[in-house]
């Protein structure tokens, strides 16, 4: 089954809130090799003005996973996860990722294109604070193939 067009404007039920961890902050920190203090130490964090570590900018991920994770188990979506690859990722900070912040996320896919008997699935992740203040957006482009015929 081909990406349903369909999901074009579709808006998916906000993601239950994430609370934000020091520890899964140090330790993406690392997975990455985010060097800098202010991903490690409370205090290099807090000399910069944060409350508490800041997490590398790529941390949204795991607050857009939760919601990508809801795209992916769409019946009607035409999308086969053992067909797709991450072909893009952006973000739109309005303030960074820190510590104790508690996060909900917010999907809409924003453009389908086909690209031969591919699909680029276009979606952005609206990530807010428990306050409803805009954190972040983050922007995937799935690349869909149609897998075996």
């Amino acid at each position: 089954m081909p990406v349903n067009p369909e999901l074009v404007g579709r808006v998916f039920p906000p993601t239950a809130p994430y609370l934000v961890g020091r520890e899964k902050v140090r330790d993406f920190a690392r997975a990455v090799f985010a060097d800098d203090p202010q991903h490690v130490d409370p205090a290099a964090a807090e000399a910069l003005g944060y409350a508490d570590v800041v997490a590398p900018p790529t941390f949204a991920m795991v607050i857009q996973d939760q919601t990508l994770q809801q795209l992916l188990a769409e019946p009607d979506s035409g999308i086969v996860l053992q067909n797709v690859l991450h072909a893009e990722q952006r973000f739109r900070y309005t303030r960074p990722i820190v510590a104790g912040d508690e996060l909900t996320g917010t999907l809409s896919v924003t453009g389908i294109r086909a690209i031969g008997g591919n699909a680029m699935v276009t979606s952005e992740a609206e990530i807010t604070d428990a306050a409803g203040a805009h954190v972040v957006t983050a922007t995937s482009v799935l690349l869909v193939g149609e897998g075996e015929k």
